[in-house]
């Protein structure tokens, strides 16, 4: 039977992001060296503000502490989110998946300052028509850990076996895939067509 549900990735998918250049605005806005930015971010405070452990308040602070900086919270967070371009590629696979009249949602590990900079760049794609959007820092847990797919698959309301999910991380679609759905990296719209082609949703592309 062909997929019943369609789970999108955020970034790299809907979204292509640049973190290196989120790393040089963020460095710009504070005085720092990019190299000190860059590992006071990734060695666990990006993760935990992803996960919701942390709020955008609690980074900030933090963030200076590591780096040994000063910067105003609103400047530091319009730097941090400078790092998204729409894939314009995708558009026509989601507003297909939304003609056939096929549920589809993002399923995504990101933080609140993403996903509102996203919500206020003006793409009519997002939320869309998108029925869900569950975000790692939303629901406390982060893909590849399982409880993220559990709670996804309850929210669509539909069986794991019958949810298609697309992601450009191997890691994540292998545990969607021990979660019990059907999934595959994704490479590019084009792929993304034929692969739900060849599970009877024929979009016309």
């Amino acid at each position: 039977m062909p997929p019943a549900f369609v789970y999108f990735d955020l970034g790299n998918v809907i979204a292509a992001f640049d973190r290196e250049r989120a790393f040089r605005r963020m460095a710009e806005a504070c005085g720092a060296d990019v190299s000190r930015v860059r590992a006071a971010v990734m060695d666990g405070l990006q993760a935990d503000l992803e996960r919701g452990t942390i709020d955008w308040s609690a980074f900030h602070r933090e963030f200076g502490r590591r780096t040994g900086t000063a910067s105003a919270p609103e400047t530091l967070a319009a730097a941090a989110t400078d790092m998204f371009e729409l894939n314009v590629g995708i558009l026509p696979v989601v507003a297909a998946l939304e003609r056939r009249r096929i549920p589809i949602g993002i399923l995504s590990n990101t933080c609140e300052i993403h996903w509102r900079h996203l919500l206020e760049r003006g793409w009519g794609i997002l939320p869309g028509g998108f029925r869900l959007a569950v975000l790692s820092y939303e629901v406390g847990a982060s893909k590849p850990e399982p409880a993220i797919f559990e709670r996804a698959a309850e929210l669509a309301g539909t069986p794991p076996a019958r949810i298609f999910f697309c992601d450009d991380m191997p890691e994540h679609v292998a545990a969607a895939r021990t979660a019990g759905w059907d999934a595959e990296v994704f490479t590019s719209a084009a792929r993304l067509a034929d692969q739900l082609a060849r599970r009877g949703i024929r979009l016309g592309l």
